[in-house]
């Protein structure tokens, strides 16, 4: 798949990305641009382990989480934007997040709108601007840093 393609799916996604089960918190890209957006989803599932603890009665999908979700759509923005091979050339590390807040519940059932738009780079850290959306509605939003690290 080409750094020009718009969409991509989960086998992409597991391409890039070296989270699995029950950490992969991205379920599909519905839209790239390869240069600076990056827009995917999150379906949020009563299924989900975490609902045990968190909360029995008043299942919640944590903030933690979300931020988490967040900082993996802007891992796979990284890619796309210098269409490295993960693994091979590039390692991307969640190095911080700034201004987080959160402005509503995400429960089971949801779709977690992940909006991460790409803002500067300098020096290997990379800052992206982070949405996390549900039916339009803002659920959460916070600066990502992340720390592209070279391999060999």
């Amino acid at each position: 798949m080409s750094a020009s393609d718009s969409a991509f799916d989960i086998h992409e996604i597991m391409r890039l990305l070296p989270h699995r089960y029950p950490f992969l918190l991205v379920d599909k890209v519905v839209s790239c641009d390869a240069q600076t957006q990056i827009h995917a989803v999150k379906n949020v599932s009563v299924n989900e382990n975490l609902f045990t603890g968190h909360f029995p009665d008043n299942p919640i999908f944590p903030g933690v989480l979300i931020l988490e979700a967040l900082a993996q759509a802007a891992g796979l923005l990284g890619f796309k934007i210098t269409e490295s091979k993960p693994g091979v050339n590039d390692l991307y590390l969640f190095a911080g997040v700034d201004n987080a807040r959160f402005k509503r519940q995400v429960l089971p059932g949801d779709q977690l709108n992940l909006h991460v738009t790409f803002e500067k780079e300098r020096r290997g850290i990379w800052v992206f601007k982070g949405r996390a959306e549900v039916d339009g509605e803002l659920a959460c939003s916070a600066d990502i840093i992340c720390a592209r690290r070279e391999t060999k």
